[in-house]
C-alpha cells in the first residue's frame, strides 16, 4: 500500500485523519507519516499488519477477538 493508496483508503470511508488514526489505534501523526511516505527524512513503509487492520476496517470488521469478527451494522 502507497501513501496514495492509504489516503484514499481513508477518504474512501469518509474519515479524516484523527477518525482513522482511532480504529486503527494509532496517534494520528502515524497517519500523517503515512501519508506522507516519510518521516524527518526518512522512508515510511506502512506496515502489514496496518494494511490487514485497513482491508478489514474497509470490509465493516471494527473488533476481532480471536473467535469471531465483529462487524459494524451496515443497514
Amino acid at each position: 500500500m502507497s501513501p496514495i493508496e492509504f489516503q484514499q483508503w481513508r477518504k474512501s470511508l469518509s474519515l479524516n485523519q484523527r477518525e482513522a488514526a482511532e480504529l486503527l489505534g494509532l496517534k494520528q501523526r502515524m497517519i500523517q507519516y503515512y501519508e506522507k511516505g516519510e518521516r524527518g527524512g526518512n522512508k515510511v513503509k506502512i506496515p502489514k499488519y496496518i494494511r490487514l487492520a485497513c482491508f478489514a476496517i474497509q470490509d465493516g470488521v471494527v473488533d476481532f477477538n480471536g473467535e469471531a469478527a465483529i462487524a459494524t451494522d451496515t443497514r
